[in-house]
């Protein structure tokens, strides 16, 4: 059977800037039996202009209009309160996780420690935050939301020079010949694992494409995840079926609170019964060898049939396949040998519905 799915509780910004509720949001994941939550670490004066606009799933789910600016530094948390997060999910014996969006709160992340770094979909273009993660050596787990193959290729050969190689890249070509060459393949199989991601909230399951998963699996030899943003459970159980190997989701207190992801969010209740879907469809993949499960040879006799005498049959007489019929119960002789009887001879009587012996 092959690892368990590392499912990722994606508590974001759900907090609202609040680290009570950002404790809460652990207490609830670490209920919903999730492996890890995870945050998003920011210095809004790092990650944003003061003139850039907020994308229409933030307008619409805020109900506010505005810039990114003046909302991301209400959801921002001090170092202290990361510090506080890490402590209650090593309480609650869940791993604690976060993305960085710049490069101080990652320096800062890393002194805590995480399983895995988190590159989020909106920086597989930015190279420099790329070459940082990569150079900490740790597992990376890459979404790729907006991205084509060719992005996702070009974020992984600046992470196989970081892997790899010392200094920085002079130009795209070092980077593209760090990825091609052996050490580089053999590092990124080793760190990397992408997220497929459709950036939007909630994204509409049509526009999700669960089968773009096979092409990048294929593509790059890596392996696959599925960072889910629809409204329900059911696409991420189905990505499972698929073959992810990580489930990110977002989750929250109460889908009606104030915030730009609350909406594309699941409750608790709702968080814990797609946890308990993943884990089902995991003991349900098993391995690809048919045979009988154990629990159910012991219906083989109550649910195919034998050979029977289908009215009564003289010894001596010369059985004909009009006289014999298949039936229930299957601890006789099987039906797949009836042919070879045409024409034998009957051993003995026989009462009608008696099985036939060989």
């Amino acid at each position: 059977m092959s690892n368990p799915v590392f499912v990722i509780g994606e508590a974001g910004v759900n907090h609202n800037g609040d680290i009570r509720l950002a404790l809460d949001l652990i207490d609830v994941a670490a209920a919903a039996g999730v492996d890890a939550v995870k945050f998003q670490s920011f210095q809004a004066d790092s990650l944003v202009t003061r003139s850039a606009e907020k994308a229409q799933y933030q307008i619409d789910n805020t109900g506010e209009s505005g810039g990114q600016h003046e909302m991301l530094t209400r959801l921002q948390l001090t170092d202290d309160a990361h510090r506080q997060l890490f402590e209650r999910c090593a309480a609650r014996g869940i791993a604690f996780m976060s993305t960085a969006f710049d490069a101080a709160s990652l320096e800062m992340l890393v002194r805590l420690g995480m399983p895995a770094i988190k590159v989020p979909s909106g920086d597989i273009t930015c190279a420099p935050m790329l070459l940082q993660a990569a150079r900490l050596q740790q597992r990376l787990i890459v979404s790729t939301g907006m991205s084509t193959l060719t992005d996702i290729e070009q974020a992984l050969g600046v992470l196989a020079f970081g892997l790899t190689r010392e200094g920085v890249p002079a130009n795209r070509a070092d980077c593209e010949a760090a990825y091609f060459s052996p050490e580089g393949r053999a590092a990124l199989a080793h760190h990397v694992t992408l997220l497929h991601c459709v950036t939007q909230y909630p994204a509409p399951p049509e526009a999700v494409n669960l089968r773009a998963m096979d092409t990048m699996a294929a593509a790059f030899g890596l392996p696959v995840g599925y960072s889910d943003h629809t409204a329900g459970i059911e696409i991420a159980i189905a990505a499972v079926a698929r073959g992810a190997s990580v489930i990110e989701k977002h989750f929250t207190l109460d889908r009606s609170l104030p915030g730009p992801d609350h909406a594309a969010s699941l409750e608790p209740d709702a968080l814990a019964q797609m946890v308990r879907g993943i884990r089902a469809v995991e003991l349900a993949l098993g391995h690809p060898l048919k045979q009988p499960a154990t629990t159910e040879i012991g219906n083989r006799a109550v649910a195919r049939r034998s050979i029977v005498a289908g009215r009564a049959i003289a010894q001596g007489e010369r059985l004909d396949l009009d006289m014999l019929a298949c039936k229930r119960p299957g601890n006789g002789m099987s039906p797949m040998d009836i042919w070879a009887l045409q024409g034998q001879l009957a051993t003995r009587n026989y009462a009608t519905d008696e099985p036939i012996a060989p």
